[in-house]
């Protein structure tokens, strides 16, 4: 909540004596996929809406821009909520409504309940809203919520849960659809593979290794011809500007499918340039990832920024909780960051602190340039305050941080290749 309302004071700018949220932008653009995804929000909406009814609330689904798309439940608190326009077609987003139900789940990951007064809007302290966000499994960008409001009265009891158990049958669908994208690109891989001799990975949307081989994954310092068609289970190169890369090429390919693009990026261990050929890869007209040819410079030239970020730029702060404070710290400061379900710990200078992002896929997004690299599952590590390599019984690793607490960190034998190549081990 903190977090939300600095949003809409410091980045967002909202009126809080906002009283009506505007008309949403008249063309938004979505692939199939979200559209078989609000349809099956819409279904469920529809199934809960007699509950919901009868407790004077109203259900809605809304796209990824906040824009509501339709609206369910009791006639009269439906025409309550159109005063605030509270309808179809009206963005509610936090950049423009400030904090609320669809807004704010917009932004976070998991559950978002926002009651009376703690809306940001003064014209809206009437309202308790409860809302989840169905986001992309590949990119952990947001398609659609699915929210239920109330006027002045509670929600009902099981909404929260109700909701989550909606979205997660919703997101069994996407992870599946993933997973067959995933071997779509393994398949196309292996046919360029027979034609090329140039070293070759096959990323997802998000940038994120599904398979390469071996002269690839050594540039990338992920393993080589395995793949990992799971999206749970891909992997995070070691070239943070092929995030960059792999946008910039899904942002184009939707467009023009038969885009082929070339940049430079500076790969490891020598840090020299290397040119990249990006083709987009399609399945059932739908884009699933890119081919990555290492060495080949044919195609469209990337912008330099998008293409060979600096390599020495860092985030200017790791944002963390401490009771009702915001601690912002240097990436320097922390030692390495520990995932506690949804919840990300960090351990720091200035000892243990809660990371006010949730989920260590998009935490490590962020510090990727920053000398972190995810060493577990469950660990995402500075490589920097690294000071001693520790060898199990059983061969396995731990790393030892610098500090008193000679805190470790377990190396799964995943990411024991990629650990070792990026410490020079």
């Amino acid at each position: 909540m903190v977090l939300s309302w600095q949003r809409c004071r410091e980045r967002y700018q909202v009126d809080p004596h906002l009283a009506e949220v505007p008309v949403a932008a008249g063309r938004v653009e979505h692939t199939l996929e979200h559209d078989m995804v609000f349809t099956e929000l819409g279904g469920r909406a529809v199934s809960v809406t007699p509950e919901v009814d009868s407790l004077g609330g109203i259900v809605t689904v809304t796209d990824a821009s906040g824009r509501i798309l339709a609206a369910w439940g009791h006639p009269g608190t439906l025409a309550r909520a159109h005063d605030s326009n509270l309808a179809p077609w009206f963005c509610w987003s936090e950049c423009t409504a400030g904090t609320n139900g669809m807004g704010t789940a917009l932004e976070a990951h998991g559950p978002v309940v926002i009651r009376r007064a703690e809306h940001w809007c003064q014209a809206f302290h009437n309202w308790v809203c409860a809302g989840i966000a169905v986001r992309d499994v590949v990119t952990r960008e947001p398609i659609a919520v699915l929210n239920i409001s109330c006027w002045r009265t509670q929600l009902p009891p099981a909404a929260v849960g109700w909701l989550a158990n909606a979205v997660s049958r919703t997101q069994w669908t996407l992870r599946k659809r993933a997973r067959d994208s995933g071997l779509e690109l393994v398949t196309a891989f292996t046919r360029a593979k027979a034609r090329s001799g140039a070293a070759l990975a096959a990323v997802d949307t998000a940038g994120k290794v599904v398979i390469a081989d071996e002269a690839a994954s050594a540039l990338l310092g992920v393993p080589g011809s395995t793949p990992a068609v799971d999206p749970t289970l891909r992997w995070n190169p070691g070239l943070p500007d092929l995030a960059g890369v792999a946008r910039y090429a899904s942002k184009h390919a939707a467009h023009d499918p038969d885009w082929v693009g070339a940049t430079q990026v500076l790969t490891r261990p020598a840090a020299e340039p290397t040119s990249l050929g990006i083709r987009p890869v399609f399945a059932s007209g739908c884009l699933v990832g890119s081919l990555i040819s290492f060495g080949v410079a044919d195609g469209e030239r990337l912008p330099q920024a998008q293409g060979s970020a600096n390599p020495g730029a860092q985030p200017r702060r790791v944002v963390a909780m401490q009771d009702n404070r915001m601690v912002l710290l240097r990436p320097r400061e922390v030692r390495f960051a520990e995932s506690d379900g949804n919840d990300v710990w960090l351990s720091t200078d200035e000892g243990r602190l809660r990371a006010a992002c949730h989920g260590l896929d998009r935490l490590g997004g962020e510090l990727a340039d920053a000398g972190f690299l995810r060493a577990h599952r469950r660990y995402l590590v500075n490589l920097g305050r690294v000071r001693e390599v520790e060898r199990g019984y059983k061969g396995e690793l731990f790393l030892v941080m610098d500090g008193r607490a000679n805190e470790k960190v377990p190396v799964s034998r995943r990411n024991a290749p990629t650990v070792r190549r990026a410490l020079g081990i």
